[in-house]
């Protein structure tokens, strides 16, 4: 079993975040989602780091107090076929940011993974989005202290989710 670490990082900005709608990388599992902004780790970065460096990268967004708010395992396995390899089940543990202070450019850096849009809060779950997202993104909204969140998906279907 390998489990990838991630950062992912809601921006607010007038009560709307930054959101990125992956549409242009090939063989993506977020293709056409609207989601946050973040990315993987690399070697020797702590959280605060990671979630720094990507939306730097893929933003132009300078983040000044980044909150850590939660940790976010997901757990995603796709149904066996017959005639078919098992399929492999995959592991994230991925640590959630909110930011309201942040040094904005005059205009957002152009991202090689989508479109970056301010959205507005009320407007999230009218976009493509993953199921469990929902979850945490309200407990972002409700100043939930830090939490850890357990979302598992079958063939892309939210199944069970576990929250501590």
């Amino acid at each position: 079993m390998r489990m990838i670490n991630t950062t992912l990082c809601y921006i607010e900005k007038n009560a709307s975040y930054l959101m990125i709608h992956r549409t242009k990388k090939k063989n993506d599992c977020n293709h056409d989602k609207w989601i946050g902004i973040g990315g993987k780790f690399e070697e020797g970065e702590s959280p605060f780091d990671c979630v720094c460096r990507e939306v730097r990268e893929e933003t132009g967004i300078i983040l000044r107090k980044p909150e850590y708010r939660g940790i976010v395992t997901f757990v995603s396995r796709e149904i066996e076929k017959p005639g078919k390899p098992a399929p492999e089940t995959y592991y994230e543990l991925m640590h959630l940011f909110w930011c309201g202070d942040f040094e904005e450019p005059a205009t957002l850096a152009a991202c090689n993974e989508g479109e970056l849009e301010w959205v507005a809060k009320s407007k999230m779950n009218e976009l493509p989005h993953w199921q469990g997202d929902e979850i945490f993104l309200d407990l972002l909204d409700k100043k939930v202290p830090f939490f850890s969140l357990k979302l598992e998906y079958l063939d892309g279907r939210l199944i069970n989710s576990v929250l501590e």
